[in-house]
């Protein structure tokens, strides 16, 4: 059996389910082989759809651009592709814990949600009290403050100085 023709971005896209532009994205941040040109036209040999399955996959699975590249660019050239996959797999298992018990907290926060308020200004006071109440409580991560001044300062407690 004879070497099959090089594939046009056209022909790989339909075999692959993509757009071209994605596959000349990939190519661009280097998650693809450069394709061969013919008359300025990229071609493309078959074990391209063999990567782009992987592609697929891998972001079907939840892992980012850069971790597809680190599946093929981050590790030993001979890592075989089950260790690869296991040290990918652990780190996004990982990620997918905290977030959910991040989805978790906020769902049973909602179950609890019980508003008995006349009007959302008589929400918003109870909400604000119950805040200045909780102030002992450490502000979550992305909101923390770096100066203690200015958390006093975002939590009412102090005044800037005017001068």
């Amino acid at each position: 059996m004879g070497k099959m023709p090089p594939l046009t971005i056209s022909q790989v896209a339909r075999q692959v389910g993509l757009q071209p532009s994605a596959i000349r994205y990939y190519e661009h941040i280097g998650i693809l082989p450069k394709a061969q040109r013919v008359s300025g036209q990229r071609r493309f040999d078959t074990t391209v759809l063999y990567r782009l399955a992987v592609i697929r996959r891998a972001s079907q699975l939840g892992f980012t651009l850069d971790e597809i590249r680190k599946l093929f660019f981050g590790f030993r050239n001979d890592a075989p592709p089950s260790k690869r996959w296991q040290v990918l797999s652990a780190q996004k298992l990982r990620e997918l814990d905290e977030l959910m018990e991040g989805i978790q907290a906020v769902r049973s926060l909602l179950q609890r949600q019980a508003c008995h308020c006349r009007s959302l200004d008589e929400c918003g006071k109870a909400l604000l009290q119950k805040q200045r109440g909780d102030s002992v409580q450490p502000l979550p991560p992305n909101r923390r403050l770096k100066s203690s001044k200015n958390a006093l300062v975002a939590r009412g407690e102090s005044r800037p100085n005017a001068g």
